[in-house]
């Protein structure tokens, strides 16, 4: 049979998961921590909106499992800030536009820059290691260093005065 491939094109853009599971399927490797895996979620219908070019309550309708209040606080506010998240992806992501970017990254820096934004009660290295994270599984190799860097760079501006500690090891 002839060698068969998956067509180029959306498909392409899904998110990876590199997460271990055991035989069983459990994600052995997966945080436990509520606050993450609402991230994840929220991460997830925002890729999925994007991908799909429709808003993300189009995709919350279509997916019709109910989320907890945290990840619909991050869906939502990704959504009513997005012009201004955007702008400020923009103008600090050095080169990279918006559509040149992977999907994946666009819509963990989205999250992150939001969180930076609208979230002045989560410290700014907890944002930082959290988009790395989910860079690093649903990315590129280098997609947690590029997110560490814009979000670095979004961080000085939205939260001046605020001292930056990030873990470095984190982002390579």
């Amino acid at each position: 049979m002839a060698d068969e491939q998956e067509p180029r094109g959306v498909a392409d853009e899904r998110p990876r998961d590199t997460g271990s599971h055991d035989d069983d399927g459990s994600d052995w490797g997966h945080d436990a921590d509520p606050r993450s895996d609402a991230r994840e979620r929220a991460f997830n219908v925002l890729f999925e909106s994007d991908v799909r070019r429709c808003t993300p309550p189009e995709t919350i309708a279509r997916i019709q499992v109910p989320f907890d209040e945290l990840t619909m606080l991050l869906i939502e506010g990704v959504a009513t800030q997005q012009t201004r998240i955007d702008e400020l992806l923009a103008s600090h992501s050095h080169a990279w536009t918006l559509d040149r970017m992977l999907a994946t990254d666009r819509n963990v820096l989205r999250l992150g820059a939001f969180e930076l934004i609208a979230r002045s009660d989560v410290p700014t290295a907890v944002i930082l290691n959290e988009a790395v994270r989910l860079a690093k599984r649903f990315g590129s190799d280098d997609s947690g260093r590029f997110v560490n860097g814009v979000l670095a760079a979004i961080a000085r501006v939205v939260r001046a005065g605020e001292t930056l500690s990030v873990d470095q090891s984190s982002a390579d």
